[in-house]
């Protein structure tokens, strides 16, 4: 395996990215140049969606290759064209073999929710003190109990009585949080989301888990919930409120996550014409919101 390393702008950041697709690198990958120096830039996207920029003002963009020959081939065929222009190949190493899957899996270690309560992937031994535990590996639907949105709503769920409940798990992504409302006793579970990647994992990763759950499109949302969970996003779910809150039934719980802490006082006032709105944890920059249906302001 062989790696060109290249140097460019954050402008060129998406060309150059797609034409050593082209090439046919194995993979490409971009690092700020500048990263553990005093002009590092933080560039960070908020959960499921794409970072603000593709690069940084100083990018590496790192290719790999099968064969020495195929990456120095790459190097001189990306020189020659025009938008190469500000651009620079740094150089053409060879990369020790490793087990890569192996090597990736070990990124990934078990998440404690509560002390007897363990998001573990299925290469991980659950930890001794593990209870309760939600088996689930990284994948492309959001939602691997890594993130504290996540990790937030799992809590709220362990810590609440939700057993013989109806929850509706509303942009389910990979179905934890339905999956974790069933683990503790809820029933009979809805679990919806717009994106049908994300119903066929939800799906998955239920059998997986050995619970039973509906997983489908968002109409298959009907009536109300004694618990309603949304782990989205802000923006989504301002323009959910009507909808959401009209899942809920009376004396039921609303549990929102996805929202920054700065976004506070907007999701509030979004809600307040159906809920009162109130943070009931917090993690990382990250906040979750709660409400009962009939507390209206």
């Amino acid at each position: 395996m062989f790696e060109l390393n290249l140097l460019c702008p954050e402008n060129r950041v998406d060309v150059l990215s797609e034409a050593l697709e082209a090439l046919d690198a194995l993979s490409v990958s971009v690092e700020d140049a500048d990263a553990e120096t005093e002009h590092e830039q933080a560039l960070f996207g908020e959960p499921g969606m794409p970072p603000p920029k593709e690069g940084w003002q100083r990018s590496k963009v790192v290719a790999l290759f099968a064969k020495e020959n195929e990456a120095r081939e790459a190097a001189l065929l990306l020189a020659a064209q025009d938008f190469f222009e500000s651009c620079a190949v740094v150089s053409v190493a060879s990369v020790p073999d490793q087990d890569w899957v192996r090597l990736t899996q070990s990124q990934f270690a078990p998440v404690e929710i509560t002390p007897d309560f363990w998001i573990v992937p299925t290469w991980h031994e659950p930890p001794s003190q593990a209870r309760e535990v939600i088996r689930l590996d990284p994948g492309l639907a959001f939602g691997t109990g890594t993130h504290p949105t996540t990790r937030m709503c799992l809590r709220w769920i362990a810590t609440h009585s939700l057993k013989g409940q109806r929850v509706l798990d509303y942009g389910c992504g990979s179905g934890i949080l339905a999956i974790g409302a069933a683990k503790f006793g809820a029933q009979p579970i809805d679990a919806v989301d717009i994106d049908e990647a994300a119903v066929s994992s939800t799906e998955l990763n239920a059998q997986a888990n050995g619970v039973t759950l509906n997983a489908g499109l968002p109409d298959l949302a009907q009536g109300t919930y004694q618990t309603v969970l949304a782990n989205i996003l802000a923006t989504p779910l301002k323009v959910l409120a009507p909808l959401l809150c009209g899942h809920v039934q009376a004396g039921g719980n609303l549990v929102l996550a996805g929202i920054l802490e700065r976004q506070e006082a907007e999701l509030i006032q979004a809600y307040a014409p159906h809920v009162t709105l109130s943070v009931a944890d917090r993690e990382d920059g990250w906040i979750l919101m709660t409400a009962q249906r009939g507390t209206a302001a």
